[in-house]
């Protein structure tokens, strides 16, 4: 089976296994874990913040950001695609109580204009625009690599409104390593950011929020109410150390997809946008099949893929497909389609 579902189908290597047996641990809930401690530091060190806090997950991450930068009924400003609106049920409403002003961004970062649009003053009918979430890489558009610029220039129309900025950056290191820039440099605009563990560097729990020192002391309180306070961590924290030694083999990732990428545009009536990063949309309208049926025939040939609505299908690279599974799948793909 050649999964490419996803960057989350990874599996723990044996240096990671190694890594959760032999772990320092202690109660987290207490700050007693010097494994939990020495990654968040390292953390908050590779994207240029104060301070970092480990949770379990990606989506729990962005969750507490925004709970902690806005007040109750405020307004979010997110491009329609990104993560935080399609992807993670409604959380903004259901744990910050927070509103979301959809925007149809270029390459999901809003401009300036679109900013300036968008934001709300806070009024007596109107409780005000409370932050803006970015994405990079943007996972719907394709995981798109968002440059320093694009980034700045949002979050200086942000700031210029005394709105907060935090960044989804799941895939954060893959944006770095397609632009050939650390990932400090794109977290630099901005004023909060996640991680994730889990994906391409192959951890297999956690992520990372970071942020000025007193943002991660309360995110570190919202974390315990959304019931992410873990005690002997380290376990599983000890992985995400192993995890951040990967950032380079990423650049094999990208490789791979380009590599998908032209052998799928030379399937007849497939067409392919070439890849950023490590995430290839495919438009598959030109077969005469539907998505799901594609997909279908895919996963009787031992190829897992992902539909992304009626015309595209999502093929993700990772650290576990190599070059030669990449052109073992494109074998399948072509018999599925043909």
């Amino acid at each position: 089976m050649i999964d490419l579902r996803s960057d989350t189908v990874t599996k723990p290597d044996e240096a990671m296994r190694e890594a959760a047996h032999t772990a320092d641990v202690g109660d987290d809930v207490y700050g007693e874990d010097p494994t939990v401690n020495e990654l968040e530091a390292r953390a908050a060190e590779a994207v240029g913040m104060e301070a970092a806090l480990y949770v379990p997950t990606g989506t729990m991450g962005n969750q507490i950001a925004a709970r902690v930068h806005t007040d109750r009924g405020q307004e979010v400003l997110a491009d329609r695609e990104s993560h935080v609106v399609r992807y993670e049920l409604g959380g903004l409403a259901q744990h910050a109580d927070l509103q979301v002003r959809m925007l149809d961004a270029d390459r999901g970062v809003p401009t300036p204009d679109q900013i300036a649009a968008g934001a709300v003053e806070e009024d007596l009918h109107r409780p005000g625009t409370g932050l803006l979430c970015l994405e990079n890489t943007h996972n719907a558009r394709g995981g798109l690599a968002i440059d320093h610029d694009a980034v700045a220039a949002a979050a200086a129309a942000a700031h210029d409104r005394d709105v907060p900025v935090h960044l989804d950056g799941a895939r954060l290191f893959n944006a770095a390593t397609a632009l050939d820039v650390p990932a400090s440099d794109l977290t630099d605009p901005v004023d909060s950011v996640m991680f994730c563990l889990s994906k391409g560097l192959g951890a297999p729990i956690g992520s990372m929020l970071a942020g000025p020192a007193e943002f991660v002391e309360d995110a570190r309180r919202t974390r315990k109410l959304f019931g992410g306070g873990m005690r002997q961590a380290g376990i599983v924290a000890a992985p995400g150390l192993r995890a951040l030694e990967n950032v380079a083999d990423l650049a094999i990732d990208h490789e791979n997809a380009r590599r998908l990428a032209a052998g799928l545009s030379d399937v007849p009536g497939v067409t392919v946008r070439e890849p950023e990063t490590n995430i290839v949309l495919a438009d598959v309208s030109g077969t005469g099949l539907e998505t799901e049926t594609v997909v279908d025939r895919l996963r009787e040939r031992d190829v897992l893929a992902n539909p992304m609505g009626p015309a595209t299908i999502r093929f993700c690279t990772h650290r576990d497909v190599s070059r030669d599974d990449v052109d073992r799948a494109l074998e399948r793909i072509e018999t599925a389609i043909a």
